[in-house]
């Protein structure tokens, strides 16, 4: 066991880890003990921590998320589940004098860190709270003071109002000193009451000195204050409960996760190679300056947009550009941050960074669409702006006719929004979990009722109405004597354990045909042409025209057709042509058969974007029945926003289906946002629509359970006025007791809650049914 002492990185404070190692066969872990830390000459604490044996060792896995000057980011996954590790880590990055400010977000398993960037670079300090945070997975270390820590920054959260529980509370007490007798002061009571009703008073007194108007919380506290006063607890309690259940559920039917702020830099790797002065140096992302010369390695991510300036590589684009098939590039050559490459190895002379570069404008596009409210439409504000004034004045002239304020406010309890303010948001929230049940992620109320409205749909083509991977649709043999089977084998033999698209596909192929594939001995690949290989004694070559002319194959067979509707890879053998192989990024199964339902069943107008020159995407609009005026070929990112806003502006509701870097400005221009699981993470953050299943008949069962609930939503409507407009009459005509009153009002809404809740009943019902017999 080797023992070392390093120095935290600051020369000026006297802290020191101890860093044992530990081998085994297995693997070779630091271990990090803190021995003491001070601040302002107070000892925070001590430890005389054991080190543990290599059974003992917790990983910790940590990563920077977002780093400026000063500040950084980190995501550590304990976090989520260890609230002692969490004590420590927050306790050890308080004890630390270049740390300014600490916030733990356990629930995110995020760390921020500021700090004092004038004292130390970027880089130690980088290294330091790595260390931090590794060290805080010690037992050992004893932090004082800490639960008051957490317990203050816990206290900085914003608290909701307990406007529930209050209701509820008073509920209970109504109850218990009315019809149960029970001996409850009525100060306490009323005191209840009155502090759940703050909200609404709140909501009311914003109504009236900044919207102008009386809102329905004016009447809802108008017929709270005046049952309170005259002591009837139960009503205004009653009436409170459901107005508060109502507020919460539509509250829940807001987007579940709120869109983070997206940052290019994020979603690519956080360290980069670069050549300077010589020589191959790591940094940063977030250094990566115009005019570095930066390394990209197979599999890795372009980081930059850029020239080649050494090397060539194969590069995937399809996140960018919606092109399915990697593209060769060599040197002087442009390259773009985002895409990735397949093969090779390519020096770029950087020329834009982060958000400069042609995804970073695309998410820019995107961050400035507008942003409405996530929760759904509030129906009983709505309703009140027409009857609010009506039935005030009603409940006047009733006032003053009777001198009766119990009949009064009958009148005020009466207002149909009530009803409507809890069966709406129960019918959306039901359909939203139905939908969820489906595989469909519908994350907000809003995004359900705007899919109700959808009359237009405009679809990416590549990876949404196509399966963004290349597939072999034909293989073709030149040579009587030679079968398409055989051709199929040695173009696979060939292709064996090559990581480009077209040999992958070739292999499935090959396997999904039940072909034997001979074995295959030398091999040599070259770089966007294609292979030689060594196959049953024969010298076979598979690749693009240009390589097997290179290696002097006889290509009179191919009269001149170099050019061919879809894309095609050449197989030749004893100097021989002996045929071809066609591939192409072929529809999904089930896109002929969604697109003509939208349109024929759905009357919705189905429209078609892609990067793809106006022959390809006119073909494959015609395949799939789409009028050649909603076809939009070699439409960038920003063009594709642009169609959505033209369309928007005719007065249509427009769904974008779409799931690359490229289409999220469209994404976030439209009224409704459509991606898949699979998608990129941008546009699954962007979207409002998540398609779990990547399967596009996804869309038709969202937009079926989006019209379902607006169906349902206008039988609630009718649910509750019918009887409270019934109750109504008799209150000013008859007279009507508040607290029967509100058992019309609550029993209507009640009514009508369960028959929004009928998706997830009727689901259940059918689950139940199999295991019943």
């Amino acid at each position: 066991m080797a023992k070392t002492t390093i120095q935290l990185a600051s020369p000026h404070i006297p802290q020191s880890l101890e860093v044992v190692e530990v081998k085994s066969e297995e693997f070779v872990t630091p271990i990090v003990s803190y021995q003491t830390v001070e601040k302002q000459h107070s000892k925070v604490f001590v430890t005389a921590a054991q080190v543990p044996t290599h059974k003992q060792i917790a990983q910790v896995s940590h990563n920077i998320v977002h780093a400026v000057p000063g500040r950084l980011r980190w995501r550590v996954p304990r976090l989520r589940y260890d609230t002692d590790y969490a004590k420590r880590l927050l306790a050890l990055l308080e004890a630390d004098p270049l740390v300014t400010q600490t916030r733990i977000k356990p629930a995110a398993a995020s760390v921020v860190v500021i700090y004092k960037n004038s004292k130390i670079t970027d880089i130690k300090m980088r290294s330091r709270l790595s260390c931090l945070i590794v060290a805080a997975s010690d037992p050992g270390i004893l932090p004082l003071n800490t639960k008051q820590s957490l317990a203050a920054q816990e206290d900085k959260e914003e608290t909701p109002w307990p406007g529930l529980q209050l209701s509820a509370l008073a509920t209970g007490l109504a109850l218990l000193g009315g019809p149960l007798g029970v001996s409850i002061p009525p100060i306490l009571t009323a005191g209840t009451i009155a502090l759940a009703t703050l909200p609404v008073f709140q909501r009311a007194f914003v109504g009236i000195t900044t919207q102008r108007k009386f809102t329905i919380d004016f009447l809802d506290f108008m017929a709270i204050a005046i049952t309170t006063v005259q002591g009837q607890f139960l009503t205004p309690s009653l009436m409170l409960s459901l107005i508060e259940i109502g507020e919460n559920i539509r509250d829940r039917t807001a987007r579940s996760s709120k869109m983070q702020t997206l940052d290019l830099l994020n979603s690519l790797g956080q360290f980069v190679w670069v050549e300077r002065d010589g020589e191959k140096v790591q940094i940063p992302i977030q250094q990566v300056q115009a005019g570095d010369i930066v390394i990209v390695y197979p599999g890795e991510q372009v980081p930059v947009d850029g020239s080649i300036i050494k090397g060539k590589a194969l590069l995937d684009e399809q996140k960018l550009t919606g092109e399915s098939v990697p593209i060769l590039k060599t040197k002087g050559q442009p390259v773009f941050a985002s895409t990735l490459v397949r093969e090779g190895r390519v020096y770029i002379q950087v020329e834009r960074v982060g958000n400069d570069t042609r995804a970073g404008q695309s998410i820019k596009l995107m961050q400035e669409a507008p942003v409405h409210d996530t929760r759904m439409e509030n129906y009983a504000i709505k309703f009140a702006e027409k009857a609010v004034v009506p039935t005030l004045f009603l409940g006047a002239v009733v006032f003053a006719a009777t001198r009766n304020p119990a009949r009064a406010a009958s009148v005020l309890t009466l207002d149909f929004a009530t009803g409507i303010r809890v069966s709406v948001p129960t019918t959306v929230l039901a359909a939203l979990s139905y939908a969820a049940r489906q595989g469909i992620l519908i994350r907000s109320g809003r995004a359900l009722e705007q899919l109700a409205e959808v009359d237009t749909i405009v679809f990416d083509k590549t990876g949404t109405l196509t399966q963004g991977e290349v597939s072999v649709i034909a293989v073709e043999s030149y040579n009587p004597e030679i079968s398409s089977d055989r051709i199929l084998a040695i173009a696979a033999a060939a292709e064996q354990r090559l990581t480009h698209p077209v040999a992958e596909a070739v292999i499935r192929y090959a396997e999904a045909q039940k072909v034997d594939i001979p074995s295959r001995s030398k091999w040599d690949y070259q770089l966007g042409l294609g292979v030689k290989a060594e196959i049953d004694g024969e010298t076979v070559y598979v690749g693009s025209e240009r390589f097997l002319r290179q290696q002097d194959i006889n290509m009179e067979v191919l009269n001149g057709n170099g050019q061919k509707a879809t894309s095609v890879i050449y197989v030749a053998s004893n100097g021989q042509l002996q045929g071809r192989i066609r591939y192409s990024d072929v529809l999904r199964p089930e896109s002929r058969e969604v697109i003509s339902q939208l349109m024929n069943v759905e009357g919705v107008e189905v429209h078609m974007l892609t990067g793809d020159n106006k022959r390809t995407a006119q073909a494959v609009a015609t395949e799939l029945g789409i009028a050649p005026s909603h076809t939009h070929a070699e439409a960038f990112p920003e063009q594709k926003a642009t169609v959505v806003r033209q369309l928007h502006e005719q007065g249509k509701t427009v769904a974008f289906v779409g799931d690359g870097i490229n289409d999220s400005p469209a994404l976030a221009y439209a009224d409704v946002s459509v991606s898949f699981a699979h998608g990129s993470e941008i546009a699954r953050e962007t979207a409002d629509l998540v398609l779990m299943q990547n399967d596009l008949h996804g869309l038709l069962e969202a937009i079926a359970i989006a019209r379902q609930a607006k169906h349902l939503i206008r039988q609630n409507t009718g649910i509750v006025a019918i009887p409270n407009l019934g109750a109504l009459i008799m209150a000013v005509l008859f007279g009507l007791n508040p607290l029967a009153a509100t058992v019309v009002n609550n029993g209507s809404t009640i009514v009508a809650g369960v028959n929004g809740l009928r998706p997830i009943l009727k689901h259940s019902s059918q689950k139940a049914l199999p295991s019943a017999r």
